[in-house]
């Protein structure tokens, strides 16, 4: 059965993220415009879908206004790792929502569905585990990590606003933390930062004593769990947890990271950065029933492709 071929916006288009939804809206028959300013994402990551003729690449930030006739909009703008996010925290949070009423701004003019790219750093530190949709979150309103988790708060309700306003058709996903090739090798993320650090014989820097949880969903799952949401029946807005809910600790990630590698390297244990969340894991109940999706890659596997993209990189 063919596809209705759709022109597609994906701001951060060349991000980790970013590069592979491209790659998957190509292969899916779509017609796709990249944009990215180059800050945290790379031409590099989607260098090898320059060739193919539905496929465009636009240096542009989201800060300034874009015109383009599109369908649909993937806003994934910003970066997502705390080493970068917290570099230029005013421009961060310029990004998410200056970007978001410019994105947002295009989509009412051209009537595209638009779908934001939110996080789990919406709840928090949080009280409640596993997280729900409907939990608001214990977010610090004035810390360090402050202009990337209220960046992505005050996006969100932007995106209501237009929603209940112009009756803009939006649509909102939560992302846990994703891991898989083309991760940013110094972006600080503990997954990169274990296999770079065990590949290269360093020691293992684990914050505090190693019991806080993460919940590493595969980047095809997530992929796959974003187009679903872009393309959920119309008044279904979200939001949506988008994540894998096995839980692991830091400790239980780095020790089967140094099994995997063969790695000889040493786990050193640094304090605790500030409002560091304890623990992380999605409750996926919502998109199970709504979008008929689960994570499908188990840790092992992921973690497998991860080492091997960071071995060639890293050689």
């Amino acid at each position: 059965m063919s596809v209705q071929r759709k022109r597609i916006l994906v701001t951060g288009g060349a991000g980790f993220i970013g590069s592979h939804l491209c790659e998957r809206l190509l292969v899916d028959g779509h017609e796709v415009i990249c944009m990215d300013n180059y800050f945290t994402g790379s031409k590099s990551n989607v260098i090898h879908l320059l060739d193919n003729p539905y496929f465009e690449l636009v240096r542009h930030d989201v800060t300034e206004p874009y015109y383009a006739e599109v369908d649909q909009i993937y806003n994934l703008a910003c970066p997502a790792s705390p080493i970068h996010y917290q570099y230029n925290a005013i421009k961060t949070i310029k990004t998410s929502v200056m970007g978001a009423i410019n994105m947002l701004g295009l989509a009412k003019r051209v009537k595209a569905r638009i779908l934001q790219a939110s996080t789990s750093e919406v709840y928090g530190d949080p009280m409640v585990h596993p997280q729900f949709e409907s939990y608001w979150g214990n977010v610090n309103p004035i810390g360090i990590r402050s202009c990337y988790d209220e960046g992505k708060r005050c996006a969100e309700t932007l995106f209501m606003d237009y929603h209940r306003q112009n009756n803009l058709d939006v649509k909102i996903i939560r992302i846990f933390n994703t891991y898989g090739p083309r991760m940013n090798k110094h972006d600080g993320r503990v997954v990169s930062n274990f296999i770079v650090q065990a590949l290269e014989g360093k020691d293992i820097t684990i914050y505090g004593d190693g019991s806080q949880t993460r919940s590493f969903q595969y980047v095809d799952d997530l992929v796959e769990g974003m187009i679903r949401m872009m393309n959920s029946e119309e008044g279904f807005v979200g939001p949506i947890n988008i994540g894998n809910p096995g839980e692991f600790t830091m400790l239980q990630l780095a020790q089967q990271i140094l099994e995997m590698t063969g790695s000889s390297s040493k786990i050193q244990y640094l304090p605790l950065p500030t409002d560091d969340p304890k623990q992380r894991q999605p409750n996926i109940e919502l998109a199970e029933k709504m979008l008929d999706w689960r994570p499908t890659v188990e840790l092992t596997q992921g973690l497998s492709n991860t080492i091997e993209y960071f071995k060639k990189i890293i050689s």
